[in-house]
C-alpha cells in the first residue's frame, strides 16, 4: 500500500460548476478525504418571492441550462398543484417527449464529450478530433437532433418558453410532429453505432462498488421521468414510497463544513440520485430495446457500481428514443390539434417533481390570491448526490491504495468516480453560512 499521497484537484474539469477533491495520506494513514463544493450560493428561491404565477417557471429554468427544460417543468407542475390545474392528456404526452429530449441530449454530451476522453485515455474531447473523427462527428449530429427535438416542443431547449402551467403557449404543427418521428427513427444508426463504440471500451469502465440507497421517481404505468411518486430502493431490494408532497420527509438536508450546497439522506447515510438510481429502481419499466442493450452489456439491477451510471445514462437515450417515437403515434393518432390552457381553479401550496438527467428534481411553491408567489424551494439532484461522492470517495481511496497506483492513477480514479455522477455543481449550492461581528 502507497504510504503518502497528496492530492489536490483544484476545480475538477469536465464537470458544470466548481468542485475540488482533496486527498492526504501519511504513513498509510487517509487524515483527509473531502469532495468540495465552494460554489457561490444562488437564491433563486428568494428570486420568485412576489412574482405572479405565469412568470415563476421563466425565472426557475434559470437555475441551469442544461435541465433547463426539466426545471421549467418542475416548476410549472408546482404551481399547477399549488393552482388546482390538471392537465390534459394531450399535454402530458408532449410534455413527457419534451423531458425525453432533454434526457438524451444531455446524456449523450456526457457520455461522449465528458466521460469518453478518460476512456480513450485523453485528457479532453480535443485530441480525439483527429484520432476519432467519426465518434466526434457523430456525437455532434446526435447531439443536434436532441437539441432540435427539445426546441420544438418547448421553443427552444435552453430555457423553453412554451410549457406554461395549463398546457403549452404554442404547438408544433402536425407536420412538425411527423417530421420530428422520422429524425427519431433516422437516429438509429448512430444509436447502433454508439453502443459499439461503448462496447469496444467497456472494459475501461472501473470495477467499484458501495452499497447504497437509490432514490428516483417510480410509477406503475411507465419508467417514470416527468411524472411519478418518490420510491427508493435499499440494497436488499426492498422499495418504499412516499407522495412527492411529502418529498422534505426522505430527502432531510443539511449541511456541512466544506460545501456551499446542502447535503440530503434518507434511511441511510446518503443516497444516490440519477440514471443509475432510476435504472435500479425502474428497470421493469424500459422500453424492449432499452432492456435488450442492457442484457448485451450485461448490466443489470441492483447494480452498485456508480461509474455505471454512465452506462445507465446511455440505456436511457435508447429508451427515450424509442418512447417518444410511441407517444408521438398516440398524440398524432388522437386527433392531435392545439388545445386552450386549463385555468387555475384555487390558489395555495403545490409540490412537482420531474427527472432531470442527474436525478430527481423538486420544486415548492405558495400563492396568495392574486396569484403572486409567497415563497419556493427547490431541491436540485446534485445536492442529493454530494453526500454519495463522499461517502463513494472515502471507500474508493483505500482500494486504490492497495492496489499500489501511483498518483496520478488515483487521482484519475477520483476524478472519472466525480465524472461519473454527472454532477451539476453550480444549480446545487443553497447554503450560505453568514457569521456577524458586532
Amino acid at each position: 500500500m502507497r504510504q503518502n499521497v497528496s492530492i489536490n484537484v483544484h476545480h475538477l474539469t469536465r464537470v458544470e460548476g466548481h468542485g475540488n477533491i482533496v486527498v492526504d495520506v501519511k504513513n498509510g494513514k487517509i487524515e483527509k478525504m473531502q469532495w468540495q463544493v465552494p460554489e457561490a450560493p444562488r437564491f433563486f428561491e428568494a428570486m420568485v418571492r412576489g412574482r405572479h404565477y405565469s412568470e415563476v417557471a421563466r425565472i426557475t429554468s434559470r437555475i441551469c441550462g442544461i435541465c433547463s427544460i426539466g426545471h421549467t417543468l418542475a416548476s410549472v407542475k408546482a404551481t399547477e398543484d399549488a393552482l388546482g390545474i390538471r392537465i390534459t392528456p394531450q399535454t402530458y404526452k408532449l410534455r413527457t417527449i419534451i423531458k425525453h429530449a432533454e434526457n438524451a441530449d444531455s446524456h449523450i454530451l456526457h457520455i461522449y464529450f465528458l466521460v469518453a476522453p478518460d476512456l480513450f485515455g485523453a485528457p479532453s474531447v480535443f485530441p480525439l478530433v483527429p484520432t476519432h473523427t467519426e465518434v466526434v462527428v457523430r456525437a455532434l449530429r446526435m447531439k443536434r437532433t436532441c437539441h432540435e427535438w427539445g426546441s420544438l416542443l418547448g421553443g427552444r431547449t435552453t430555457h423553453p418558453n412554451r410549457v406554461i402551467p395549463g398546457g403549452f403557449a404554442e404547438y408544433p404543427t402536425e407536420a412538425e410532429l411527423k417530421n420530428l418521428k422520422q429524425r427519431l427513427i433516422d437516429l438509429q444508426p448512430d444509436m447502433d453505432a454508439t453502443v459499439q463504440t461503448v462496447l469496444s471500451v467497456a472494459d475501461k469502465v472501473p470495477s467499484f462498488e458501495r452499497q447504497t440507497e437509490y432514490m428516483a421517481l417510480s410509477s406503475d404505468k411507465e419508467y417514470a421521468l416527468y411524472d411519478g411518486v418518490i420510491q427508493t430502493v435499499m440494497p436488499d431490494g426492498k422499495k418504499q414510497r412516499w407522495p412527492v408532497a411529502d418529498y422534505k420527509s426522505c430527502t432531510n438536508e443539511y449541511v456541512v463544513p466544506q460545501s456551499t450546497a446542502k447535503y440530503t439522506k434518507n434511511k441511510m447515510a446518503s443516497y444516490m440520485a440519477g440514471a443509475l438510481a432510476r435504472f435500479n429502481n425502474n428497470y421493469g419499466l424500459l422500453h424492449p430495446e432499452a432492456k435488450k442493450l442492457a442484457e448485451a452489456l450485461k448490466f443489470k439491477p441492483l447494480c452498485f457500481n456508480p461509474y455505471m451510471n454512465s452506462v445507465a445514462q446511455l440505456v436511457e437515450v435508447v429508451h427515450s428514443i424509442k418512447d417518444s417515437i410511441r407517444l408521438l403515434d398516440e398524440v398524432l393518432g388522437s386527433g392531435y390539434k392545439p388545445e386552450d390552457l386549463v385555468k387555475p381553479t384555487k390558489f395555495g401550496r403545490g409540490q412537482g417533481a420531474v427527472e432531470v438527467p442527474r436525478g430527481i428534481l423538486f420544486h415548492e411553491y405558495g400563492y396568495d390570491d392574486k396569484g403572486m408567489c409567497t415563497g419556493g424551494n427547490c431541491i436540485i439532484p446534485t445536492n442529493q448526490n454530494h453526500g454519495n461522492i463522499q461517502l463513494d470517495l472515502e471507500a474508493l481511496v483505500p482500494k486504490l491504495l492497495a492496489a499500489e497506483k501511483d498518483e496520478k492513477a488515483i487521482e484519475l480514479g477520483l476524478e472519472m468516480l466525480v465524472r461519473a455522477y454527472d454532477p451539476c455543481i453550480s444549480c446545487s449550492t443553497h447554503y450560505l453560512k453568514v457569521d456577524f461581528k458586532r
